[in-house]
């Protein structure tokens, strides 16, 4: 919700858009919150003395972005260097934990990197085979089939050919979910399941009576 401001400072927001102040800028030289901010300048349009000007430095606000996103991915390589099994389990286990069904070994999401994690840590750590996943989509009646079968074959690395179904929902969401939602089953894994569920009821009693101790 915005903050309620006086006309007087409504106007000055208008009037620092108008000429080419980023919404950062008038937030950092007003102290007024990004919310309330956009909302009463996002749609003022600039006066076109100042549109070069306003260009260049939105420009740099994505350079600036990007780099610190590099960064942070080099950190994270570093970071992760020499990360091991039993880190990797429990980053599994965890993930599951939050997104996996609790009676099925079975996880869902439209997140692509997530299921690619997934799966990968599927074959690497618990040694399954492709022959083990049952993998199947669902998407919406205003997405295209046969690109979002594509796409998902790419991030799991499996045939099409292999995928149990595409499932076509009533409704549209393009907009919102590009390519669908991507559900990942692993055949006969009751057993996996039970070995995700006691290393989380492990780390569970162990961060609990960590915490009694204190």
């Amino acid at each position: 919700m915005s903050q309620r401001l006086s006309r007087a400072k409504i106007k000055e927001i208008q009037y620092l858009r108008a000429r080419g102040h980023t919404i950062p800028e008038i937030c950092s030289k007003l102290k007024i919150a990004k919310t309330t901010v956009f909302y009463h300048a996002g749609k003022i349009p600039i006066l076109p003395e100042f549109i070069d000007s306003w260009r260049i430095k939105r420009g740099g606000s994505k350079r600036i972005k990007s780099l610190k996103e590099e960064k942070a991915f080099r950190e994270a390589k570093i970071l992760l260097k020499d990360i091991s099994k039993k880190e990797k389990i429990l980053f599994m286990s965890a993930l599951y934990w939050a997104e996996g069904n609790k009676k099925d070994f079975m996880l869902t999401n439209t997140d692509p990197n997530l299921i690619k994690v997934f799966v990968g840590g599927l074959r690497e750590i618990f040694n399954i085979q492709n022959e083990q996943l049952r993998v199947s989509i669902r998407i919406y009646e205003d997405m295209d089939a046969k690109k979002c079968l594509n796409f998902w074959s790419k991030v799991v690395n499996l045939p099409k050919e292999q995928f149990q179904h595409v499932s076509v929902l009533a409704g549209k969401k393009k907009g919102k979910l590009e390519f669908g939602m991507c559900r990942v089953r692993v055949s006969k894994g009751g057993d996996l399941l039970k070995k995700i569920q006691a290393v989380n009821k492990v780390f569970s009693s162990l961060v609990e009576s960590k915490a009694n101790l204190k």
